[in-house]
C-alpha cells in the first residue's frame, strides 16, 4: 500500500477544465501519434480505422454529489444522465490502498463535449465522495498527486475479438504496457488499460481501449501480462535503438508534411477531388497541370496523413482534406499557404533566433513581419484570410457572461475591440447582442477593411472606429476585447498595453483576453507550438495563466477566471484590481492585430 502522507492538494476544478480543453482540441489520429511515437503508415491507419478518441478521464473527490454538480457546472460541464457505479476503478483503488471495495462508492459521470470536428465526446469523471473528516481523505490526497486514474480512452468500433487482439498487439509493438482493466457489468463494457511509452508526448501516461460487451479471453491475456511501473520505459532489448531511430526519423520529416500540404493546397488538389468518388492521379494531373507520377507519389504521402484516401477509382478527399478547399467553411487553405510560404522560410532561420534572441523573420526579410506584409497587398490579403481561418475559436465568446450581461443591461452597453483586425470578433459579438454598440481600434488600413466587413454583416450602424495605437484606447466602455495581441510582445510591452487599458477602463468594466495559454503541467498543447512560432516570427511568446495574472497585476488588473475555446485557445476574464498598481511612465505601443497567422 502506498504511503498516505498528504502531498500538496491539486484543485479538482483545474483538472476538470484541463481535461475538457484537451477533449475539445485533440484529433484522434494526431493523438495516437503523440501517445505512440513511431506509429505511422499502415499501423496508424489500422488504429485510426478501428478506434477513435472518446474521452479524457479524471478522478475527483467532492464532499458530496451536490458539490460535484456545482463544480461541473462551474467548469461548463453538464452531467444530464444519472451517475453509473464504477467497478474497475473502484477495484483498482481498493487494491492500491488495501481497502474493502464495498466501502468505496465510486460513481462515473460523462458530461458531453464536442471534438474539433464536432465529434461527440465526453469527459469521464470518476467521483469518490470524501466528506469533511472522512477517513478517505488520505486516499484522496494520494490519488490527486499520483493521478493513477487519469487516462485517455479510445472507443473500439468493432467487437470482433480479432480486431481487439490486433489493436492490443499494435499497442505492445509500439511500447505500450498492459496496466490492468476489467469488465463493468453496469455498462456491459470491457476496458483495457495501458501505460504509454516513456517517449509519449502528452501529459497523460495511461491509455484505455473500451469495447462494448464482455471479452473474457482478451481480458485474461491482457491481465496475465505484468505491467512495469508507471513511467518506466519498456525493455525492448535489441529493438530499442531501432525504435528510437524510427521515432526520430518521423520527427525529422515534419517539414515534408508542411510542404506536402502546402503544395497540394497551392495546386488545388483538394478542390479537384471529391469526397465520395475517386479520381485517378493521371487524370487529375492533366487537370491541375502536374506530373502524373510525381502527383501519385504525393498522394501516397497524403494518404498516410489522412488528407486523401485510396479508392477503387484512384483517390478521394477525406474530411480532413476538405478543410484545405478554398470554398470550405472555415477553410484552412490560407494557413497551409502561409505556413508553407513565408513562415516556412523564416523557420529555416530558427537557429538565428535561438542564438541571438532576435526574430528570425526580421533577420531573413530585413523588416518585421507586420511591415513586410503591409507592403505586399497580395501577401497582406493572404495573411488576413489565414487569420479568418481560425475564427471558429471565437464561436463561444458572444455567449460569455460579461457580454451577455452587457447586452441585456438597462442601457445599451459598449464593447471596445482593441487591435481587432478586420472586426471578425466584434462583428460576432454585435450580431449576437443587438442592443450593444461597438468600437474598433486599429491602424488606418485595417479600419477601412473592417468598416466594409461590418457594413456587410449589418452591424455598421452600431460600430464606431478609432485609428491609432494602444495609447488611444477609448474610455468608459463596458467590455474591452484584446484578442491574440499580447503574444506578439515581450513582457514589458504587454505591461504597457495593459496599463493603457486599465487607464481607460471604468471600475465597472470587464476585459476579455483571447490567447493560447501554455499548460502548467507540461501536457501537449497547441500553445507550446505557437510559443516557438511567435518567438521565431514576431519576437513574442505564449504564456501560462499565472504569467498572465502577474502581467495583469502589474497593470492594476486582476485575473478573475478563464475558460477554454476551440483550437486550443482560452478566454481570460480580468477586471480592475481593488488597489491600483503604482503609476508609471507609459510609451506608445503601435497597434498590431493578432499576428500569429493562425
Amino acid at each position: 500500500m502506498p504511503t498516505t502522507t498528504t502531498p500538496p492538494d491539486t484543485d479538482d476544478a483545474t483538472r476538470l477544465l484541463a481535461a475538457a480543453a484537451f477533449v475539445r482540441e485533440q484529433d484522434s489520429t494526431t493523438l495516437l501519434r503523440l501517445l505512440l511515437p513511431g506509429l505511422g503508415g499502415p499501423s496508424l491507419r489500422a488504429m485510426a480505422d478501428h478506434c477513435h478518441f472518446a474521452h479524457a478521464a479524471v478522478l475527483v473527490f467532492p464532499p458530496d454529489q451536490e458539490a460535484l454538480h456545482r463544480e461541473l457546472a462551474a467548469c461548463g460541464l453538464a452531467a444530464g444522465m444519472p451517475p453509473t457505479p464504477s467497478t474497475v476503478v473502484r477495484d483498482r483503488l481498493a487494491l492500491r490502498h488495501g481497502r474493502d471495495a464495498a466501502g468505496l462508492d465510486v460513481a462515473i459521470l460523462r458530461p458531453p463535449l464536442r471534438g474539433p470536428r464536432g465529434e461527440a465526446r465526453v469527459v469521464e469523471v470518476f467521483a469518490l465522495a470524501v466528506p469533511p473528516g472522512s477517513d478517505l481523505a488520505p486516499i484522496a490526497a494520494y490519488e490527486r498527486a499520483a493521478q493513477h486514474e487519469a487516462h485517455l480512452a479510445f472507443e473500439v468500433g468493432s467487437a470482433d475479438p480479432l480486431v481487439l487482439d490486433g489493436l492490443c498487439a499494435l499497442l505492445a509493438r509500439h511500447g505500450a504496457s498492459p496496466d490492468g482493466g476489467g469488465y463493468n457489468p453496469h455498462e456491459d463494457g470491457t476496458v483495457l488499460y495501458f501505460t504509454v511509452p516513456a517517449g509519449a508526448r502528452t501529459g497523460y501516461r495511461r491509455l484505455e481501449l473500451h469495447v462494448a460487451g464482455a471479452h473474457p479471453g482478451t481480458l485474461a491475456v491482457h491481465l496475465g501480462e505484468p505491467a512495469g511501473p508507471p513511467g518506466e520505459e519498456p525493455d525492448l532489448g535489441a529493438e530499442e535503438p531501432d525504435r528510437r531511430a524510427e521515432d526520430l526519423l518521423h520527427l525529422l520529416t515534419g517539414a515534408w508534411t508542411t510542404q506536402a500540404l502546402a503544395v497540394s493546397a497551392r495546386l488545388g488538389v483538394p478542390d479537384a477531388l471529391d469526397t465520395r468518388t475517386g479520381t485517378g492521379a493521371e487524370a487529375l494531373a492533366h487537370r491541375i497541370g502536374a506530373h502524373p507520377q510525381s502527383l501519385a507519389t504525393l498522394f501516397r504521402y497524403l494518404v498516410m496523413l489522412d488528407v486523401v484516401a485510396e479508392h477503387p477509382d484512384g483517390f478521394r478527399l477525406t474530411g480532413t482534406g476538405e478543410l484545405l478547399r478554398a470554398d470550405a467553411p472555415g477553410s484552412m487553405r490560407p494557413l497551409a499557404l502561409m505556413y508553407g510560404g513565408p513562415f516556412y522560410r523564416s523557420f529555416g532561420e530558427l537557429g538565428h533566433t535561438v542564438r541571438t534572441g532576435q526574430a528570425a523573420f526580421d533577420h531573413l526579410f530585413g523588416e518585421n513581419h507586420f511591415d513586410h506584409f503591409a507592403r505586399d497587398p497580395e501577401l497582406a490579403e493572404l495573411f488576413d484570410r489565414s487569420m479568418a481561418a481560425s475564427a471558429r475559436m471565437f464561436e463561444p465568446i458572444p455567449a460569455h457572461p460579461v457580454l451577455a450581461a452587457a447586452g441585456r443591461g438597462p442601457v445599451p452597453g459598449t464593447v471596445v475591440d482593441v487591435a481587432g483586425g478586420n472586426g471578425e470578433l466584434l462583428g460576432r459579438v454585435l450580431a449576437a447582442h443587438p442592443r450593444l454598440r461597438g468600437v474598433l481600434l486599429e491602424r488606418p488600413h485595417a479600419v477601412a477593411a473592417a468598416r466594409g466587413a461590418m457594413d456587410a454583416a449589418g452591424c455598421g450602424e452600431r460600430c464606431g472606429y478609432v485609428t491609432g495605437d494602444f495609447a488611444d484606447v477609448p474610455p468608459d466602455a463596458d467590455v474591452y476585447l484584446l484578442s491574440r495581441v499580447l503574444h506578439d510582445w515581450d513582457d514589458e510591452r504587454c505591461r504597457e498595453i495593459l496599463r493603457h487599458l486599465a487607464r481607460a477602463m471604468p471600475a465597472r468594466a470587464d476585459l476579455l483576453i483571447v490567447e493560447r495559454v501554455l499548460p502548467a503541467d507540461g501536457s501537449t498543447s497547441l500553445a507550446t507550438a505557437w510559443d516557438l512560432h511567435m518567438m521565431c516570427n514576431t519576437g513574442g511568446r505564449e504564456r501560462r495563466a499565472d504569467h498572465f495574472a502577474r502581467l495583469l497585476a502589474d497593470a492594476g488588473l486582476e485575473l478573475v477566471a478563464g475558460s477554454p475555446l476551440p483550437l486550443g485557445a482560452t478566454v481570460l476574464h480580468a477586471r480592475k484590481a481593488a488597489v491600483p498598481a503604482p503609476a508609471r511612465s507609459e510609451e506608445r505601443v503601435p497597434v498590431r492585430s493578432g499576428a500569429d497567422g493562425r
